[in-house]
């Protein structure tokens, strides 16, 4: 399984570098990234793109290898969602989400950090704004108690080092007060 998510990745990455698509790594990859053991059958990437750059991608990406909707590319840029990109060879899903115009995710992008993951060197999310998007993501429903799970994990994780008046400022922005004493408890 590592091998085959280290060369979705590296393919992926690849071409959003060739065409100089601002990228990062986020989720359950990120958090593993971080130290976070945990199973997942896809990876979800944050990128900063225009629709031609968007179609770009799209289109470079062989059809024999990977499954890819421009039309869902689109729609994703229109509402700032995500789209799927299927490694046919590896069965990888690759979730494109399209970065949102709202503070926190600009401050998030910003921070960015390039580490190495599953050998390969990439832009990935901070523990800090990893560990805020499960919390939201948890508000939102999305798999609750395992985004409890993982922001808990990544808070002994990061451990005095964590950037605590960082995260307490975007947990109150954000209204996730209650996740953050439940993710701490």
């Amino acid at each position: 399984m590592t091998d085959e998510i280290g060369e979705t990745l590296r393919e992926i990455v690849a071409r959003l570098e060739a065409l100089a698509i601002p990228y990062m790594l986020v989720g359950s990859v990120a958090a593993l990234a971080h130290g976070r053991e945990r199973s997942t059958k896809d990876f979800d990437v944050v990128v900063d793109a225009d629709a031609a750059k968007l179609r770009a991608l799209v289109h470079g990406l062989p059809t024999d290898r990977f499954y890819a909707s421009e039309a869902a590319a689109m729609e994703a840029l229109r509402h700032h969602t995500q789209f799927k990109l299927i490694d046919l060879h590896t069965g990888w899903k690759v979730d494109l989400i399209v970065r949102k115009p709202r503070p926190f995710s600009t401050m998030e992008f910003s921070r960015r950090c390039a580490l190495d993951v599953l050998g390969v060197k990439l832009f990935v999310a901070t523990i800090e704004d990893t560990i805020i998007a499960k919390l939201e993501w948890a508000k939102a429903g999305g798999g609750s108690q395992r985004q409890l799970e993982d922001a808990r994990a990544l808070i002994r994780l990061a451990g005095a080092g964590l950037d605590r008046p960082y995260v307490e400022h975007w947990i109150a922005e954000l209204g996730l007060a209650e996740l953050w004493t439940a993710a701490r408890a």
